[in-house]
């Protein structure tokens, strides 16, 4: 299974980025033992519509337009499901276990993701009921990848 994670912005150089490529490269030497291909990121430009629901509509085409087909699709968002890290690693086991053939993570803009976009997402998923900005979003989801890799495989990192 391939996990791309398309996040709408871009990280800048420094300390932010350093964190999430040390993510995903802890995840990427973990996971090819445990059936998933790859975990590819995809940044995309922000929309500069003046009024929100273009910026939404824009983003939206955007990230769908960047999406492999098929592929089962997470929102970040903040209205989305809190689950423990044990109830995240169960969750892409079983993508994974059903042949899944892309799963993709989407973080959106500043405005949000558009409705019409989190309809068609297998899961919403949240960090919480607080706003996060996307770099720290980014961040964040990288981690609990690595972090359900590490359950998966029966690794020490995650303590119950």
């Amino acid at each position: 299974m391939r996990i791309v994670v398309i996040a709408v912005g871009r990280m800048k150089q420094g300390p932010e980025r350093d964190l999430a490529e040390r993510y995903r490269g802890r995840f990427a030497e973990l996971s090819r033992r445990l059936g998933f291909r790859a975990l590819d990121v995809i940044e995309l430009p922000e929309s500069k519509a003046r009024d929100t629901a273009t910026r939404m509509a824009e983003e939206a085409a955007a990230i769908t337009a960047a999406m492999p087909e098929p592929a089962a699709l997470v929102v970040l968002d903040e209205g989305g499901k809190a689950l423990s890290s044990g109830s995240f690693a169960e969750r892409l086991g079983r993508w994974r276990d059903d042949q899944t053939a892309n799963l993709v993570f989407v973080i959106g803009g500043a405005d949000g993701l558009s409705p019409e976009l989190k309809r068609k997402a297998a899961l919403a998923f949240a960090f919480g009921a607080a706003t996060w900005p996307h770099q720290m979003v980014r961040i964040m989801l990288l981690e609990q990848l690595y972090r359900a890799a590490t359950i998966l495989a029966g690794h020490p990192y995650h303590r119950s």
